[in-house]
C-alpha cells in the first residue's frame, strides 16, 4: 500500500547536516505516527552522505537513499518525485531550514482541488530567520525577473518547500529538464501550462549558515536557466 507522503531531499555533501535532519523527522513521523516515506537523493556527494543515510535507515525504516550523478539540485528532486510512492510528493532542502510541522499541514491542503502547495518566505503570515539583508535583497530582485518572464504573480519562486499530488508531479516531472538551482521556476511554468492551480502558504523559515548556494554565481546562473524555460516554452520542448 502507498504511503500517504513521500518525502524527497536532495543532498550533496551533506554528512555533516544529514544526521539531525534525519534525527528530527524520525522523532518528529515516529511520535505523529505520520504514513510517510522518507527519501534521500544523493547527488553525487563527495563525502559520506550515503553512509550516513544507510546508518540511519537501520532504526527509520521509512527511510530510503537514492543515488544519481552530480547533475544538480533540478535532477536529483526530479529523481527522487519520479520515483516516490506516496499519494503527495513534497521535497524540501537537507538543512532543515523549515519546520517538520510543516509536513502533515502540507500534505493535507493537497487534494482533489489543490494539486500543488508550495510554500513561501514573502507576504502576511511567513517569517524569514537569520537572513543576511544581501540575500534577501537578492533573491527579490531574481523575483522580479521570474514573475515578468515565467510565472507573474508568485513572489517566491524558490522556497524549498513544495507539495504535490502524485499525477501532478508525474506528470511535471517527468517534463521537467533543468538540472540546476532554477528548476524551482521550470516546475511552476509547467505547472501553469498543464492547467495545475498553485496554492501559496506563508511559512517559518531560518537561514542555515553553511548554505550551498553561492549568492552571485547561482543568481546568474539561475537567471539562464529562466531564459532556458521561456525558450523550451516557446520551441514546444515541454509538449
Amino acid at each position: 500500500m502507498s504511503p500517504r507522503l513521500s518525502l524527497i531531499i536532495p543532498a550533496y555533501n551533506e554528512q555533516a547536516r544529514l544526521p539531525y535532519t534525519l534525527s528530527e523527522l524520525e522523532a518528529y513521523i515516529c511520535r505523529e505516527q505520520i504514513d510517510c516515506e522518507v527519501v534521500v537523493v544523493d547527488n553525487g556527494s563527495q563525502d559520506a552522505t550515503s553512509a550516513v543515510v544507510q546508518q540511519a535507515s537501520v532504526k527509520f525504516p521509512a527511510l530510503r537513499l537514492l543515488r544519481t550523478d552530480r547533475r544538480g539540485k533540478g535532477c536529483a528532486v526530479r529523481s527522487g518525485a519520479l520515483a516516490a510512492h506516496g499519494d503527495v510528493v513534497l521535497f524540501a532542502d537537507a538543512d532543515l531550514s523549515w519546520s517538520v510541522e510543516d509536513l502533515p499541514r502540507f500534505a493535507d491542503l493537497v487534494d482533489d482541488r489543490t494539486p500543488i502547495v508550495i510554500g513561501s518566505r514573502e507576504g502576511i503570515g511567513a517569517r524569514r530567520i537569520g537572513e543576511p539583508a544581501y540575500r534577501h535583497l537578492m533573491g527579490r530582485a531574481f523575483n522580479r525577473v521570474v514573475q515578468a518572464l515565467a510565472v507573474p504573480g508568485i513572489e517566491d519562486s524558490q522556497c524549498g518547500f513544495k507539495a504535490f499530488r502524485a499525477d501532478a508531479a508525474r506528470a511535471i516531472f517527468s517534463r521537467q529538464r533543468i538540472d540546476g538551482f532554477g528548476f524551482d521556476v521550470e516546475v511552476l511554468y509547467l505547472a501553469r501550462r498543464l492547467g495545475f492551480s498553485v496554492q501559496v502558504v506563508p511559512l517559518r523559515w531560518e537561514h542555515k549558515s553553511n548554505s550551498r548556494v553561492a549568492p552571485i554565481r547561482d543568481t546568474l546562473l539561475m537567471l539562464s536557466d529562466v531564459v532556458w524555460v521561456r525558450l523550451n516554452g516557446w520551441r514546444g520542448a515541454y509538449d
